[in-house]
């Protein structure tokens, strides 16, 4: 069954909403010309690159299938531990790495990782304004919609009015928004306001509310009707 889809007045396409760790309420991805266009170039790049003995075609199918078995999962496991755990979650906020760690989460890959907590004075957001630096040995690859030029132009001029129209997400008037923008050494990841509803759930019941978008702070997390029973 289809989700709901939200209008909005920027060239994004809305997808239907799904659920948990996937795509949620209004993910947006970009025009389909832009992405063919970069399909074309990445084509043409690996031609190149097999040309001249750098790398073969099936030498980076294999890596970019090892880059796709890692998922949002990952970062649900610290979210969850997080919101469980008050030792643990004020590790994660003073050294994000190290915290990472001791859930056997290897992030080696970022030389910088920080965890900023969205409460009822502040929401987080992040975005990538110079290309698509994004925490993959936590979240995966990121989607289309953040990788978009359209999303990386408007989130920092519009935030409010982006995550409201893109992604059905309304921060009250008096909750500050900060935007978070990632670079190739320094990488964020948002822990999402444990929703209303959760006391006395352990961590494996609180995964199922964590969605890859609520770490990027484009969502909440799911509300606790989302899990029956």
């Amino acid at each position: 069954m289809s989700g709901p889809q939200v209008t909005n007045r920027y060239p994004f396409r809305t997808i239907p909403q799904a659920t948990h760790l996937g795509q949620t309420h209004g993910a947006i991805v970009e025009d389909d010309p832009e992405l063919a266009y970069w399909e074309q170039r990445t084509a043409a790049l690996v031609r190149l690159l097999e040309r001249d003995a750098v790398v073969t075609a099936d030498e980076i199918r294999r890596h970019v299938e090892l880059i796709e078995t890692i998922s949002p999962m990952r970062g649900a496991q610290v979210v969850a531990r997080a919101w469980t755990d008050p030792q643990y979650k004020a590790r994660l906020l003073h050294d994000a790495k190290s915290a990472c760690a001791e859930l056997g989460i290897d992030i080696k890959p970022i030389v910088h990782l920080t965890v900023l907590e969205n409460t009822d004075q502040v929401h987080y957001a992040v975005v990538c304004t110079l290309c698509s630096c994004y925490p993959r040995p936590l979240l995966g690859e990121p989607p289309g919609w953040y990788k978009s030029t359209a999303y990386r132009n408007r989130i920092v001029i519009e935030p409010r009015v982006v995550l409201a129209e893109a992604f059905g997400t309304q921060i009250p008037a008096d909750v500050e928004v900060r935007i978070l923008d990632s670079t190739a050494d320094s990488r964020f990841l948002v822990l999402p306001r444990r929703p209303a509803g959760t006391e006395g759930w352990s961590a494996d019941q609180l995964i199922k509310l964590v969605t890859r978008d609520s770490m990027v702070g484009t969502t909440h997390a799911l509300p606790a009707s989302a899990v029956p029973g």
